[in-house]
């Protein structure tokens, strides 16, 4: 599937917090500022986080994710009945937009396309059911398709705001990429589960991708990879694929042709700027197995998954991002 929107220069949605909105958000944990100050805190780094964005010439711009503490947030904090560790213990039911109205208040400020970014329902279900715990759903596999009923259910709020590029991320798949069990569920049940959040009607100008992992495993269970990637209906797989390694080249081979793929090409936890040459090395290697239209690349993951968790700095996460556009100059040229 070419990509004929040209999502090509992207990343994972995830930017460094910087260091003003962690102190707002340290002051209003004590009490020291209102909610509305945090939301003005908040408004003024999502701000200056697009302009940056923007000068990167990026094909598409997030939050930053600036408004969550981690990837799993703007589930916890939207769907009453869930909490963040346990299980779901009463009916799920959303009181408020998960991502739709943050990120159509971002495509607002920018011509470029807003990215929304969401977990996985699987990845949730798989983290949070606990049978010891008294959950009103019988299974892990229960409680995944409730929670992929409102992740669909957010995906096409999205859509109706004008947004047509969604991430989903699950990196639990990683351990049966890896030839292991995917935590928490069976690997079909996790499978079944994202399907049904992403099974959807949707115009031919949407993007939907998912991230199954960030980090490659060491071998590639090829059967396995062959199987998620032909099942899920996603339009695009966001593979890693900074470190040379040849599972990198097994998982991009297992992705069919009438997927996207967009590649990690540079480590978003480590400062220093990976050798332009052997990206471009291993960009010929992937142009050889894809078709040029039907790559993407990116960093392979987000900078900051969890607000004032370990990351390189803002500048440093800047010179990452300008080296990925740099890469994708260099291999469509005016063609972006």
């Amino acid at each position: 599937m070419a990509d004929t929107f040209k999502f090509r220069i992207d990343h994972h949605g995830s930017l460094v917090r910087p260091a003003e909105l962690l102190a707002a958000r340290q002051r209003r944990a004590a009490g020291e500022i209102s909610a509305e100050e945090l939301r003005a805190a908040e408004d003024a780094a999502i701000a200056e986080a697009v302009r940056m964005q923007r000068r990167l010439s990026l094909s598409a711009v997030s939050d930053g994710e600036f408004r969550r503490t981690d990837l799993r947030s703007a589930v916890f904090d939207a769907v009453s009945g869930f909490r963040r560790t346990g299980e779901a213990v009463d009916e799920l039911k959303p009181h408020a937009s998960l991502v739709a109205d943050d990120v159509a208040a971002v495509a607002a400020q920018t011509v470029i396309p807003a990215k929304a970014t969401l977990p996985s329902p699987a990845f949730l279900a798989a983290q949070c059911f606990d049978p010891a715990a008294g959950s009103p759903f019988g299974s892990a596999r229960e409680l995944g398709e409730a929670l992929a009923r409102i992740i669909r259910d957010e995906i096409e709020a999205i859509l109706a705001r004008g947004v047509r590029y969604i991430q989903l991320d699950n990196h639990l798949y990683a351990a049966a990429l890896g030839g292991g069990s995917f935590p928490g569920l069976s690997l079909d049940d996790a499978i079944a589960i994202d399907s049904l959040a992403v099974s959807l009607g949707k115009a031919d100008d949407v993007r939907i991708g998912l991230c199954p992992a960030v980090v490659t495993p060491s071998a590639v269970d090829v059967d396995v990879a062959s199987r998620l990637f032909a099942s899920v209906p996603v339009d695009r797989w966001m593979l890693p694929y900074c470190s040379g390694a040849d599972a990198e080249v097994e998982l991009l081979r297992a992705v069919p042709l009438s997927k996207d793929v967009c590649l990690g090409i540079v480590d978003p936890a480590v400062a220093a700027l990976e050798d332009i040459d052997a990206i471009m090395d291993r960009m010929d290697v992937a142009f050889a197995i894809r078709d040029l239209e039907d790559v993407a690349i990116s960093p392979a993951g987000g900078f900051q998954p969890v607000a004032g968790g370990p990351s390189i700095g803002v500048e440093d996460q800047k010179r990452k991002l300008i080296h990925v556009e740099t890469v994708a100059r260099m291999c469509w040229g005016n063609e972006l």
